[in-house]
């Protein structure tokens, strides 16, 4: 069993590194007193071929795996971006592999070469208020009328769609009633955003303000059937064949914003002299950051456990969300615990920390939260019954 990385993947890392090294800190703190998103560090992304890591070279893309979009993912925001620098390129990254998978040609020809390039930035609408979690209940509405559909809804938490032109949608298309099934019935698009028929909410928030989150409200959207993923009526399917790489992806980010948060409470630790002595001399300090050291690193292995299985066309359910489950919280309290060691100064924005702080709860709750990881795990791996 190898553990190491190849001569490329090193590369990879130490190649997203240099560009991340021209977005340091103050430059993420600056996106998170402004609230700009940060479309220059995007573009440099795109401009330096890393959008594309994981899409078909006959696209225009890298046609690497996920564990070379992890390891790209977990640069970025161990570099200091954090969950800022993430979310901003992650639908790039990922986002579209519905139209990788079950777009045909021409979509694919037309779609993915825009937003490997920048030329398009896309947003994933998915959740709305009154089904959180239970995607399946989904009540946002698209009726064909001849060869378009007709859509009128609310979504929430959508983010970037200050900033997109397009738009990953979601739907029902068969009303649940008459469906066998609450999974039946909803269908995949991407489409333009057009706001004549799109009402965009920015939600204020904790953390990540770079990045916007919204509330959209759909009225009568027109969407040509050509900008249909696939069939109708099979969206949520499709949707399930990249919950897996999307929880391998944040975990590995999670790990990285665990590990830029420890450096600096390790660095801290030895630089700050408290009776005459550095305050990393004390057990109450080493401790739990070496605890936090272990916890991270063993997350990590989960997730690029979980990234190999799946580019190697294996089961990784369980990894993928273990991994998950394991990051969101080995981040939180490697965050938490560098506020801890910075004292009263992790409450100062200059050390950054309290700004890692923040971000890091954005994926220790979403997509998932690690209640529900939890019930898959006991359902899926342990044989318990199913409690949700």
């Amino acid at each position: 069993m190898d553990f190491g990385w190849s001569i490329e993947q090193k590369q990879i890392r130490d190649g997203v590194l240099d560009l991340c090294a021209g977005f340091g800190d103050e430059y993420w703190l600056a996106r998170d007193t402004d609230g700009n998103f940060p479309e220059d560090f995007c573009q440099a992304i795109a401009d330096g071929g890393w959008m594309g890591i994981a899409m078909p070279e006959e696209y225009g893309g890298s046609g690497l795996g996920i564990t070379e979009a992890a390891i790209m993912m977990q640069a970025i925001s161990e570099s200091g971006a954090a969950n800022g620098g993430v979310s901003s390129v992650a639908l790039g990254i990922f986002g579209l592999n519905p139209v990788v998978v079950y777009g045909n040609d021409a979509q694919k020809r037309e779609w993915l070469p825009p937003i490997i390039r920048r030329e398009d930035r896309a947003c994933f609408s998915v959740t709305e208020p009154n089904t959180g979690l239970d995607t399946t209940r989904l009540k946002t509405r698209a009726v064909r009328e001849g060869n378009r559909y007709i859509v009128n809804g609310h979504k929430i938490w959508t983010s970037a769609a200050q900033v997109a032109n397009k738009m990953l949608l979601i739907v029902r298309t068969i009303p649940e009633e008459d469906t066998k099934r609450p999974m039946d019935g909803l269908t995949l698009f991407y489409t333009d955003l057009d706001r004549d028929y799109v009402e965009i909410r920015e939600i204020e928030k904790m953390g990540r303000k770079c990045v916007d989150s919204n509330q959209l409200f759909i009225d009568g959207l027109p969407i040509p059937a050509e900008h249909r993923i696939g069939e109708e009526g099979m969206g949520f399917r499709y949707l399930l064949d990249g919950l897996n790489p999307e929880r391998i992806l944040i975990a590995a980010g999670m790990v990285g914003l665990g590990r830029v948060a420890l450096k600096r409470a390790a660095d801290y630790a030895r630089e700050r002299i408290v009776f005459d002595r550095p305050i990393g001399q004390n057990q109450a300090i080493q401790h739990p950051l070496a605890q936090s050291w272990a916890e991270l690193e063993a997350a990590n292995l989960m997730a690029f456990k979980a990234a190999a299985l799946y580019d190697a066309g294996r089961p990784c359910g369980a990894e993928a969300n273990a991994a998950k489950y394991l990051a969101g919280e080995a981040a939180f309290k490697a965050c938490s615990t560098a506020i801890l060691t910075h004292g009263g100064m992790g409450y100062a924005k200059e050390f950054h920390v309290e700004r890692y702080f923040r971000e890091v709860l954005i994926h220790r709750l979403a997509p998932i939260s690690p209640q529900l990881i939890l019930c898959y795990l006991a359902e899926r791996v342990l044989g318990l019954p199913k409690s949700y």
